[in-house]
């Protein structure tokens, strides 16, 4: 894969990037949405393809891109197809920064140091070239003003970035209503798009626990049940602890 091309994790990270602010928007969806990002852009590039709700490899050779290469070894390890909810709903700390840094490095945004309270260091990223992220954002535009079918790239780049929730981010306020649901609608493009956007939801709404729950998990409710029922759903990652603040993005 050669690397003069945007991968789709880059691109939705970009678009998430408040270029006034140097903040993500929806971070924690963002996580999920950047492991989805990866199985697309791993399918485009002809080594995974969906096996019903499932993800199989089928040509196990390196992309080049050692983030990409990294996911598609571990779906390797697995041995078999792997449903899209749970390869999306498990831990993936650090994959944010790791884009982050690695658009750092490629020199599309750089790093400005903070501090949150005026103690604790932070690091926000702005946009080097502005114009990167408004051509990512024109082919939505263009999506969603012609109505013409997109191709399956920007299809999929639409569908993720619905699935997080970045359409209030791009298109805001009651003027961008229409333009929200016709993003909502470009996810019918690209089935492979499709099917992880559709995952990220389902990990957000606690769908990705449930063929991972006990038989008993019914039957002994009581006090036990409710406080289990308040707590997050097994197969559902916590949010990732920052542990080092030192870099870490301000939400």
């Amino acid at each position: 894969m050669g690397r003069s091309r945007r991968t789709l994790p880059e691109e939705l990270l970009l678009l998430a990037l408040d270029p006034a602010t140097g903040t993500t928007a929806q971070p924690q969806s963002l996580d999920l949405g950047l492991a989805g990002a990866q199985l697309v852009e791993l399918a485009l590039a002809g080594r995974i393809a969906p096996d019903g709700d499932r993800i199989a490899v089928v040509v196990p050779r390196p992309t080049g891109d050692p983030t990409l290469d990294c996911a598609l070894e571990l779906l390797r390890r697995r041995g078999a197809p792997v449903r899209a909810v749970h390869w999306i709903g498990g831990p993936r700390l650090g994959l944010r920064q790791t884009y982050l840094s690695h658009l750092e490095r490629c020199g599309m945004v750089h790093a400005v140091a903070g501090q949150m309270c005026g103690v604790l260091p932070t690091t926000r990223y702005q946009a080097t070239d502005n114009e990167i992220s408004r051509e990512i954002r024109a082919r939505l535009d263009s999506a969603i003003r012609t109505g013409v079918p997109p191709d399956p790239r920007t299809a999929a780049l639409a569908a993720l970035a619905h699935a997080v929730g970045l359409g209030k981010h791009l298109y805001p306020g009651n003027e961008g209503r229409s333009s929200r649901s016709r993003l909502r609608d470009l996810i019918r493009h690209d089935p492979m798009g499709g099917l992880v956007a559709h995952a990220v939801m389902d990990v957000q709404n606690g769908a990705g626990a449930q063929p991972r729950r006990g038989p008993a998990a019914t039957g002994r409710q009581g006090a036990a049940g409710a406080r289990s029922a308040a707590e997050p759903a097994r197969g559902v990652p916590m949010q990732p602890h920052r542990g080092s603040m030192a870099r870490a993005v301000a939400h």
